[in-house]
């Protein structure tokens, strides 16, 4: 299996909530020094069709935010949605009829069709990886499947020439196929992501997995003397966590639902985009909001367009969160809300290009996913994992204002790309 060096918006934020072209510091008598962090960006190239995917696949991932969201009140997460996309995109390729269209329509690729959807992953593997040299960045795809059965060449071809995936055939019954699976994961993710998996299904035919790695530094970094344990406050009363400070020139905008920054790591092609409520706000309201409004490429779509750069006070916690989808009452279920319905039946999925043994249907699905954000920048991994089996058939010159963003009470926060607009991560920190 190929292994891209190194995981996981819009044209737009490259002017919006990009990084400055200047890394020179400025410091007047009595003020606050504060960090020029932009700095010249390499763009991924996408075709106006995959711009289109790009855009509603964000869609996808923001209504999936929203509705993970809805089930896990008052407690932090963080998720992929572009890794559920890999492994779903990797059934779609042997779907067909209804299951294919829901799948497709439910992802954000409308009716483009299969060929289209597997150029458009391929192109951010190949790509996103190296927008920035000083970014680790990994998206890894694996087919493990059942020894007793017997993959599709076409689709096999196409696992391999779209998303760097070889099958490899493995004894179900053994117990070291657990082992092999969740080292997988274990070395895709740098250890993050240790298991997937508590136990292997002898009759499930194939396992398809997406694991991503994202680590960056901070195009300015937080200096450590100046991080201190401040108050937090919760939905549920107050807490104290070590709040990170600086003084950098940064963009910034401020409306009715929220005020946001955006954070650039390495030479700023990636960005943590943070979202603080405002005063009679809640985090459901800014998740809300992005979900109707979408993360767009387009600049009069784009929720972020009135950002302008300011000299920012920024407070932002140090923290980790970890997060597995089963917590949330299932993977599974929270894609059938969405419109994914067919692939998940073991009576009427029509995944029949993918084993030559007969018909499948997914019948197992989950993620994990974690991130830890310090001083020095930010590391994130997730890894999503799909069992199948058969069906029952078969820069500014002036001045800029200031403005203080302390995120001492809950946010929204997303790490996404510039050029492509695509989102990575997207979490939700309600301090712990």
């Amino acid at each position: 299996m190929k292994q891209t060096k190194f995981l996981i918006a819009a044209l737009l934020l490259g002017s919006m909530l990009g990084a400055c072209s200047s890394s020179e510091s400025i410091e007047e008598a009595g003020e606050p020094k504060y960090v020029n962090m932009y700095q010249e960006v390499k763009p991924v190239r996408l075709t106006a069709e995959q711009t289109v995917f790009a855009n509603d696949n964000n869609a996808f991932t923001l209504n999936f935010f929203q509705s993970l969201n809805g089930k896990m009140k008052n407690r932090s997460i963080v998720c992929s949605p572009l890794s559920i996309t890999y492994v779903l995109s990797m059934v779609n390729d042997g779907a067909t009829g209804t299951t294919e269209q829901e799948l497709e329509q439910t992802l954000g690729f409308h009716k483009g069709g299969i060929q289209a959807v597997n150029d458009y992953c391929k192109n951010l593997i190949d790509n996103l990886p190296h927008v920035d040299e000083k970014v680790q960045l990994n998206i890894a795809n694996a087919i493990f499947v059942n020894d007793k059965y017997q993959l599709r060449k076409q689709f096999q071809q196409d696992m391999a020439n779209y998303y760097d995936a070889k099958a490899e055939a493995l004894d179900f019954s053994s117990s070291s196929t657990l082992g092999r699976i969740n080292g997988w994961c274990d070395e895709k993710t740098r250890g993050m992501i240790p298991t997937i998996l508590e136990r292997v299904e002898p009759r499930t035919v194939s396992y398809l997995l997406n694991a991503i790695y994202f680590k960056a530094e901070w195009a300015s970094m937080f200096e450590k003397n100046e991080t201190r344990e401040e108050t937090f406050t919760t939905p549920d009363g107050e807490t104290r966590v070590p709040l990170m400070h600086q003084n950098v020139y940064m963009n910034y905008l401020r409306n009715d639902q929220y005020a946001a920054v955006s954070i650039p790591y390495g030479n700023g092609q990636w960005m943590m985009t943070v979202m603080l409520p405002e005063d009679g706000k809640t985090t459901d309201d800014v998740i809300s909001s992005l979900a109707a409004s979408g993360w767009s490429t387009d600049f009069l779509k784009n929720p972020l367009r009135e950002a302008r750069r300011y000299a920012v006070d920024l407070k932002l916690p140090r923290f980790e969160t970890a997060f597995d989808t089963d917590d949330a009452g299932g993977l599974i279920e929270l894609l059938k809300g969405m419109g994914i319905r067919r692939a998940f039946d073991g009576n009427s999925a029509e995944i029949s290009n993918m084993c030559e043994n007969g018909n499948l249907y997914i019948c197992m699905m989950k993620q994990k996913a974690k991130i830890k954000v310090n001083e020095e920048g930010s590391e994130a991994a997730a890894v999503t994992i799909a069992g199948v089996n058969f069906t029952s058939a078969g820069g500014d010159t002036q001045e800029p204002p200031k403005a203080t963003f302390h995120a001492n009470r809950p946010f929204v926060y997303v790490i996404h790309e510039q050029s492509s607009g695509v989102i990575l991560f997207v979490g939700e920190f309600m301090g712990k």
